[in-house]
This record gives structure tokens, C-alpha cells and sequence, in this order.
């Protein structure tokens, strides 16, 4: 598979160099608590991570919201700390309040990459099998978690509010850091590997803590584990697709880009539009980035929204998401007026 059959799947076509009117949309997280059949797979399931490792509940979950929305991408439902857990780290999810880990020590660091593929092949027959049940139009995409992202669990061993832990750890043991690093830059181009060969069409990188560093840490920490992990999927699949997501990334958004050289790259809902169109947009193909507040709220205010998208960056190669994931207040009524309300923009 070299991850160049493009077809009718015009996400694919946005990411292979064409810009698209209306562009095409997805929604990350589009599989989620918002909706009441992903809540009744979820109960059958058990745990999230049961979910994660259960090939035919996670294909049933990744295609709900294209039965009911009729996307022009599914997204593998899976979960970014699938790769710290099967490289042997304790993970476990508490409801309520989200993921768990047992510390990584760094100082005597002890994973095991040998083993990861084998622990993964549940998420990679699932990755088979939802290709196998999507329409021809409808792009797969696989995705993992960015290196410093997964490392800011891993160390804090949850989610921060500033990511503290692991910001220390770069100061106090800057050799260690670059050991998990290189695990997890390993392990990643095995994995996304591993999803472009079962069936996706393209695969994102999710660097969803990107925005906590300073100039320094995001070039060491951010732009250089990704410009790696694309080059070597790259080498194992030649021409693969690659979208990556440096939240909160803002001005480093440019450099990102040209350095890591990326299909497209996910824009948040704090970013300046105009900047993402004057310094961003020429460079690549760019998806968002609706804040997920208006899934909630609804009415004008996300009519408005859409529209501004549209309006700003509806000329060049665009792909319409939201800026981070949808919320589980998210409604459904107010997804579906966002779909209508792109597919029925006016002309450019």
C-alpha cells in the first residue's frame, strides 16, 4: 500500500494537493458519549480500554457517526495511551475523570517495544475491518499520540492542568527524556506503520499538549520527534499520508510545517485565521477549527462560525473540523446543522 489511491474519497484529494468546494468534514472524537449508541456499545464493552481492544465493539463505534452524519472521514476509535500500555506501562481509566498511569521512572526506564505490535494487533484488525465496512468514498483514518504528548502522561502518570511533571523532567534529566523519546518515536512509526498497511488512507499525529513549551522545547520536543516519525513511516510506506496536530502551537505553526513535512495540519480554535491563511494555508492543506463550544450552545453564534471558516480559508486547500474534540454535552442537532451548513456553502 503506498497510500496514493485516492479514488473519490475527497479527503484524500484535499491531502494529495487539490482544494475542494465545500471541503470535506470530519469531527475529532466524532465517535463519543454525545451520541446514545456509542453509550450502548460503550456498556456492552466494559472498560474504555476493553472498548479499545475489542476489534469488532471499537469498528461498531468508529462507524456510528458515519451512518448517522455521513462524514467524509472515519477516524479510528481507539485511544492515544494504547501505546504507553502496550509498551508495559499500567494504564487504566477512571470514569468520570479520564486515564491513569503508573509513573514512568526514567532513571531506570524500562519498556518493551519488542512487544508492542503483538499487544497492538487488536486496534490493527479493527483498523481492517472498518475498511472493509466503509463506503468507497469515505477516508480511514488511523492516528497515534505525539511523543512529548504521551510523555506528559507518562510521567505525571494523568492529565495536568500546565503539564509540570514532565516540563521539570526535560530540565532535571534531559538525557532521560531523550531515551523515552526515542522509545516512543520507535513505537510510533511501528504503529502508524502497522495502521497504513490494514487500511487507513492517512494518519494523524496528535500533539494535543504541543502548546506548554517554550521556543526550545518545541523544537526538540515537538517539531523534531514528528519530522522523525514522518520520515519513517515514510520510508516504510512511501507517498503516506500524514496530518499533524500541535494544539495550541500558534506561531510555531509555519516552522512545524516545513519541517516535519506534514499532509495537513490541525489548527485550534484560539489560532488567527487570518495568520493560518497568510502563513500556514500556502504551506499545506489545514483542518478545524471550530471551537467544540459551539456544538453546545448551537444556533447563530455556530452558523457564524462556520461561515467565518469558510469564509477565511474556503480558497485554499481546506479540511472542516472542529479545533479539538467534540465534548460529550456535545449535541447531535447542532452536528448536524454544522455538516448542512458546509455542504450547502455558496459557491466560491
Amino acid at each position: 500500500m503506498n497510500g496514493k489511491t485516492t479514488g473519490n474519497r475527497r479527503l484524500l484529494r484535499v491531502l494529495d494537493g487539490e482544494r475542494l468546494w465545500p471541503p470535506p468534514v470530519w469531527m475529532m472524537r466524532q465517535a463519543g458519549r454525545y451520541l446514545p449508541e456509542y453509550r450502548a456499545t460503550r456498556a456492552k464493552a466494559g472498560s474504555f480500554l476493553d472498548l479499545c481492544y475489542a476489534p469488532k465493539l471499537a469498528t461498531e463505534v468508529t462507524l456510528q457517526p458515519i451512518r448517522r452524519f455521513g462524514f467524509d472521514a472515519a477516524i479510528l476509535f481507539s485511544d492515544i495511551l494504547v501505546l504507553p500500555h502496550a509498551l508495559g506501562q499500567k494504564v487504566w481509566f477512571v470514569e468520570g475523570e479520564g486515564p491513569r498511569l503508573e509513573p514512568v521512572d526514567l532513571s531506570r526506564l524500562v519498556l518493551e517495544p519488542d512487544r508492542l505490535l503483538p499487544r497492538l494487533e487488536p486496534v490493527i484488525e479493527t483498523v481492517s475491518r472498518i475498511r472493509a465496512e466503509l463506503s468507497e468514498e469515505t477516508a480511514l483514518l488511523g492516528f497515534c499520540g505525539a511523543p512529548w504528548t504521551l510523555i506528559t502522561y507518562m510521567i505525571a502518570g494523568r492529565g495536568t492542568p500546565d503539564q509540570m511533571p514532565a516540563r521539570r523532567a526535560v530540565l532535571a534529566d534531559p538525557a532521560g527524556i531523550d531515551r523515552l523519546v526515542d522509545i516512543l518515536v520507535g513505537a510510533s512509526i511501528d504503529y502508524l506503520t502497522a495502521q497504513l498497511r490494514a487500511g487507513a488512507d492517512a494518519v494523524q499525529i496528535f500533539d494535543t499538549w504541543a502548546g506548554a513549551l517554550d521556543d526550545t522545547g518545541f523544537r526538540r520536543l515537538v517539531i523534531e520527534p514528528t519530522k522523525r516519525i514522518v520520515a519513517g513511516v515514510r520510508e516504510r510506506v512511501p507517498g503516506a499520508r500524514m496530518i499533524g496536530f500541535p494544539k495550541g502551537a500558534g506561531g510555531h505553526l509555519p516552522a512545524y510545517v516545513r519541517e516535519t513535512g506534514v499532509d495537513a495540519v490541525g489548527i485550534d480554535w484560539q489560532a488567527s485565521l487570518d495568520f493560518v491563511r497568510d502563513a500556514v494555508q500556502p504551506l499545506t492543506a489545514v483542518q478545524g477549527n471550530l471551537d467544540p463550544l459551539h456544538l453546545v450552545v448551537g444556533g447563530e453564534a455556530l452558523d457564524a462560525s462556520v461561515d467565518k471558516i469558510l469564509d477565511r480559508l474556503g480558497d485554499g486547500r481546506l479540511i472542516f473540523n472542529l479545533g479539538h474534540g467534540i465534548t460529550p454535552d456535545g449535541s447531535i442537532d447542532n452536528v448536524s446543522r454544522m455538516v448542512a451548513r458546509v455542504r450547502t456553502a455558496g459557491r466560491r
